[in-house]
């Protein structure tokens, strides 16, 4: 039952980088009473906050245009690792926005969630076929040795994609897209801190 106001008063507790410190996880699941402009402070604000790295949105009204404004906060943001944006009303324009994010800009993303949106099941797929390619080149580079782990483990975590690993639907009818996470129990015990 949250709307702009509320926002406003969250986008507080998302101080921009250099700060002091913020929340580490944000859940706004299901509130219709937001507004695109409340959404658009919001992703400005973690776009500029070091301290988010889960955010979930999931069951909002969002639609195409406010997800656009989430890809760009996505891509500024060097800590955000989760996004679940099922039930958002979604299409298919969303998700060639969000494929060309992950596809040629670097982010901590580590885990998205589109269940539940319109989106065609030959686009999920494509997401599905970039990501493996990226898996695959990370489990490669990953086999050769402690120094390149080492050297991997000196890099900003937006200069690789990490251990993520997206789950296609086996029924190409699906309506849905999921990346599960490889964090484990680390997240957890960070967000419960």
């Amino acid at each position: 039952m949250l709307g702009d106001e509320a926002i406003n008063l969250i986008c507080g507790l998302l101080p921009p980088d250099g700060a002091k410190s913020g929340l580490k996880e944000l859940t706004l699941s299901a509130n219709p009473g937001i507004t695109p402009k409340g959404w658009s402070r919001l992703a400005i604000a973690v776009a500029h906050s070091s301290q988010v790295r889960v955010l979930n949105l999931d069951y909002n009204p969002l639609g195409d245009h406010v997800a656009g404004m989430l890809a760009v906060a996505v891509a500024s943001s060097r800590t955000l690792e989760v996004l679940d944006l099922e039930g958002t009303g979604l299409t298919n324009q969303s998700a060639q926005t969000l494929l060309d994010m992950v596809e040629n800009y670097p982010t901590a993303l580590r885990s998205l969630v589109l269940a539940e949106n319109s989106i065609s099941p030959e686009l999920q797929q494509q997401i599905c076929d970039l990501l493996s390619e990226g898996e695959e080149e990370e489990e490669a580079a990953g086999g050769a040795g402690d120094t390149q782990e080492w050297e991997r483990g000196r890099e900003p975590a937006a200069h690789h994609k990490g251990n993520s690993s997206w789950m296609c639907p086996s029924d190409p009818s699906s309506q849905m897209v999921l990346m599960t996470s490889g964090l484990g129990d680390s997240l957890l015990a960070e967000t419960e801190m």
